[in-house]
């Protein structure tokens, strides 16, 4: 069968090689009969993470796609492209931006990715941004994504979905999600630690808050058990 412009049946997954983004390429394969990821190499600190993204779609048997995007670096003023600035240390209590914030990271990242799915023929865009993550990043709202959903589709005369499964769950949410779709072997692999550390750090927010999702799932932590040797 011919693949249309945009098959409905094809999905590509924003895979950073992190714990939510590797849950939800779980969750399209089992809702599309066609998956493909691709991972932004944009100098960022953690760059453990891309390889980390490699072998996650290796072990889920996917086409995996890295495509470069250098200009984050270029401006830097945020802790995850900027050598300069350190992470912060723990979960923020205030509504503050963390200094991990990239201005427009996900704007670019998933207009990106329609442009590499419309070139592929795929009418799904999956990414594991969620409105509930501790940070309130703006780009991972809701509202943000159906706004660049339309722009996305005028912009390129497409029919391309967008597609935030976890948007509303909490941590302890996605780990159960992780464990239905089978995906806990693969997050032994996956890498969250904003300092880029191996084994994670346990003091940035992205560790912290990953490990009280697994302790509130009440499930171990699959990376901490193989970083570990157990």
């Amino acid at each position: 069968m011919s693949i249309t412009p945009q098959d409905p049946d094809r999905a590509l997954v924003v895979l950073s090689g992190g714990q939510d983004s590797t849950t939800c390429l779980y969750w399209a394969l089992s809702r599309f009969s066609h998956v493909e990821t691709v991972t932004f190499d944009y100098g960022q600190r953690h760059r453990v993470e891309l390889d980390c993204a490699r072998t996650i779609a290796a072990i889920a048997g996917v086409r995996h796609t890295i495509l470069p995007i250098d200009t984050f670096t270029a401006m830097g003023g945020n802790a995850l492209t900027d050598a300069a600035i350190a992470p912060e240390q723990g979960v923020r209590s205030d509504a503050a931006l963390p200094n991990t914030f990239v201005p427009g990271r996900n704007l670019i990242f998933l207009t990106f990715a329609a442009a590499h799915a419309w070139q592929r023929g795929m009418a799904n865009i999956v990414t594991g941004v969620a409105q509930t993550d501790y940070s309130g990043y703006p780009d991972c709202r809701e509202n943000t994504l159906k706004a660049l959903e339309l722009a996305i589709n005028l912009g390129m005369d497409s029919r391309i979905s967008l597609h935030a499964p976890l948007m509303f769950m909490s941590k302890a949410d996605t780990v159960h999600l992780a464990e239905e779709l089978g995906a806990l072997d693969a997050l032994a692999y996956s890498h969250t630690c904003y300092q880029g550390e191996v084994p994670p750090c346990g003091l940035c927010a992205s560790c912290l808050l990953r490990a009280r999702g697994f302790a509130e799932a009440g499930r171990a932590d699959p990376l901490i058990m193989r970083t570990a040797g157990l």
